[in-house]
């Protein structure tokens, strides 16, 4: 019996739709034909990889900690499923550590990542599983650690499908919270607080709907397919809502937007004007720059506005500097709870920022800030970020002496559209993502450029 009722099912192929016939992006290739290529890859390192390593796990011939350091460095090395992210490998490297028995821990992994003959055995596992990880992080918790440390148990129902569908990707479809999200958002299901129920909900709706997609396309879609053509859904939505728009004049210097055509379907997403406008003040839209002359401020100055919002709503304590006060970043965002801190700069380019022609003096005020801050609030951890459209690969040199000189550990070059994907991430989801280490922090502690596919891939 089919789960989707008719409006439901037409919905979905409205998607599937616009998917096959979505054009050519970035690199020259359409969607479809960059994702053939990303599903051949996936198959290959499952093949000669993953599930050999996995099948000397399961036969018990590799202690775990062998094990979990195998596979982040096959998923470093083949950022293909996006299992460094916090539901993945950070998970698991939770799970080991806050295990008291390393052999229990073992064959509970060893039961769980066993790829189930059917769904009720899938739910069951789910349950075991998430039953022993209540119970390790609340021995963790009582031994006097954080909670912060523990593994949360939301993160199970993709650990598990990521293992399974390695065993068997045609039967078992991985749980990503895009297509969670995407799939809530076309109103298709909605997920309840029983994750072992959810999960073959989502199975059970993947299998329907890659039968659909096939007979009304005429194209064969597996599992990986439907995945696609959700992750396309969710990456359209903040695709859409970053198109300049008309703006709206008031009186605080701010940029708030309308669109120029009248509302054709209620909004689904969860960014306000002021987060999802970012990318396209980061590139210099000139729509924009005449908008904020009639709003009586400059474009520089309202991005770093809407900048310091989003760290603002992302749960920093935040201040914003820049123009009138000296040599100096724009902004700080600091989280005393974590003993971190974050420096940052906004550079709107309509070609991207290069980095060299203000590095000097970039240098100058990061010594001096870090230093104060370091003397004066003793933070652990600072990071510096400069916020842009996209980036030029000169940026090493920048790094090394920054790291070098000054007492920033990090230096993150964030495209506006990662910032953009953060907030969406934290207002869908505003207890599971945290400014700690189980979460926002992992992205600033790596330095380099940060795009939205990998704080998608991170956080989800």
């Amino acid at each position: 019996m089919p789960i989707l009722d008719d409006k439901q099912r037409q919905r979905a192929v409205e998607v599937m739709q616009e998917y096959l016939q979505a054009p050519a992006v970035a690199g020259g290739k359409t969607p479809l034909e960059d994702d053939a290529e990303l599903d051949v890859k996936r198959v290959e390192v499952i093949q000669t990889l993953l599930q050999p390593l996995l099948s000397s796990f399961l036969n018990g011939q590799i202690p775990v900690q062998d094990f979990k350091s195998s596979i982040d460095s096959i998923n470093k090395k083949n950022e293909l499923w996006g299992f460094k992210g916090i539901k993945g490998q950070m998970f698991f490297n939770m799970v080991v550590n806050v295990a008291d028995d390393i052999e229990e821990c073992k064959q509970e992994l060893i039961s769980a990542l066993s790829v189930p003959d059917s769904e009720v055995l899938a739910s069951s596992r789910i349950k075991t599983f998430t039953s022993y990880i209540k119970r390790i992080g609340e021995g963790w918790v009582n031994s006097g650690n954080t909670k912060y440390g523990t593994p949360k148990t939301g993160s199970i129902p993709f650990f598990l499908s990521y293992f399974w569908q390695i065993q068997e990707r045609k039967t078992w479809p991985a749980f990503y919270t895009t297509s969670v999200q995407a799939m809530t958002d076309l109103n298709i299901w909605q997920p309840t607080d029983d994750i072992s129920s959810d999960y073959v909900a989502f199975k059970q709706i993947h299998d329907e709907l890659a039968v659909l997609f096939t007979t009304t396309s005429g194209t064969t879609f597996d599992l990986y397919r439907v995945e696609h053509v959700f992750w396309y859904k969710g990456n359209l939505e903040k695709t859409v809502n970053q198109q300049p728009v008309k703006p709206v004049v008031i009186d605080n210097g701010n940029v708030h937007i309308v669109p120029i055509n009248s509302v054709d379907k209620l909004p689904d997403s969860y960014l306000p004007p002021i987060i999802s406008i970012l990318p396209a003040m980061a590139r210099h839209e000139p729509s924009l720059v005449e908008a904020a002359t009639r709003s009586g401020t400059s474009l520089p100055r309202a991005f770093e506005k809407n900048i310091n919002a989003a760290f603002t709503l992302l749960g920093y304590e935040t201040k914003l500097l820049g123009q009138g006060n000296g040599r100096v970043p724009d902004g700080i965002a600091l989280a005393e709870d974590f003993n971190y801190a974050i420096l940052w700069d906004a550079k709107i380019r309509g070609n991207g920022y290069s980095i060299g022609t203000d590095d000097r003096q970039i240098r100058e005020y990061v010594t001096s800030q870090s230093r104060e801050m370091k003397r004066k609030r003793s933070f652990k951890n600072i990071y510096y970020v400069i916020i842009s459209s996209t980036f030029a690969e000169d940026h090493d040199d920048l790094v090394r002496s920054i790291k070098m000189e000054t007492d920033v550990n990090e230096v993150i070059f964030l495209e506006a559209e990662a910032l953009v994907e953060m907030v969406d991430a934290k207002l869908r989801s505003p207890l599971q993502i945290t400014i700690g280490p189980d979460a926002l922090q992992r992205l600033f502690s790596s330095s380099g450029v940060l795009k939205s596919r990998s704080v998608q891939e991170m956080l989800g």
